[in-house]
């Protein structure tokens, strides 16, 4: 440290070892106060972290916690059909005003800014990532208990941009059975280890299939290994969640929330006790 130190490293050019990093986190919206931001990632598509972002959300509001939902795919939304919500998000003078579902569940994506709900977005990286950081910097969340980020799959721009801009608290991760996708999560993990971002375990969808004439359940992508890789990680798997015919129609009509929760609920109340 440099005897004339001020203490201020903002106008300082030296390089010293009291040099205080730079925080990228960005500031929330002032009408904002959200608690906790859990951010729900997977390595690769297709596994349904959509689906389970929303089982929390609505899991958690049960539990009688504020919940709110942030769409951060921004070039395949899905949140707002999966709650039935089709109308356009309006705005006033201290910034965007997130749309609720049915229960109380409040929701941001970018379905419910464009014209028609249709529309591709046909965006460059940085351009995605900063609508994701719009998204908390300019929609007027109100009070949330807890928040989740549903995030595009994969290690990229939108990633980044969420454990870098936004207080995540934790990372709940999405896989399912097939060896190719335990592999690739993996990576969700090891990015989530280098960003420092604290790890809450796994989510396998698509764990099982139930007979629908003798109760069996069918392994239908086969026998899973997520046992031997969350022992790996020293991470928790927090539920198994099986093919549900009934849950894919309720998403299809828009009702989510009124899904069964009850496989989901004792990780929701885990998340809940932890600190």
């Amino acid at each position: 440290m440099s005897e004339n130190c001020s203490g201020s490293c903002e106008s300082c050019q030296e390089n010293c070892a009291s040099r205080k990093p730079e925080s990228l986190l960005a500031e929330a919206n002032p009408k904002s106060h959200v608690k906790k931001v859990i951010a729900v990632v997977s390595g690769k598509g297709g596994v349904g972290k959509s689906t389970v972002a929303s089982l929390f959300a609505v899991a958690m509001a049960k539990l009688g916690y504020k919940t709110a939902i942030l769409d951060a795919d921004i070039t395949g939304p899905s949140i707002p059909k999966a709650f039935g919500l089709h109308e356009p998000a309006i705005a006033n003078d201290d910034g965007i005003l997130p749309e609720e579902t049915r229960n109380g569940i409040k929701i941001m994506s970018i379905n419910l800014l464009l014209e028609n709900e249709t529309d591709p977005v046909v965006w460059r990286g940085p351009i995605v990532a900063g609508a994701v950081k719009q998204f908390w910097t300019d929609v007027c969340w109100g009070d949330v208990d807890y928040m989740f980020v549903d995030l595009p799959p994969g290690t990229g721009d939108v990633p980044l941009t969420v454990f870098q801009s936004l207080p995540v608290n934790g990372v709940i991760l999405v896989t399912s059975p097939q060896d190719l996708v335990s592999m690739i999560v993996s990576k969700a993990v090891n990015m989530a280890r280098m960003m420092n971002v604290p790890l809450y375990g796994f989510v396998e969808n698509y764990s099982y299939l139930i007979c629908p004439d003798c109760g069996k359940q069918i392994e239908v992508f086969g026998k899973s290994k997520l046992d031997e890789i969350a022992l790996s990680y020293s991470l928790p798997v927090l539920a198994r969640l099986p093919i549900d015919p009934g849950l894919a129609a309720l998403l299809d009509d828009g009702k989510i929330d009124e899904a069964d929760v009850s496989a989901i609920l004792p990780a929701a109340e885990l998340i809940a006790k932890a600190e």
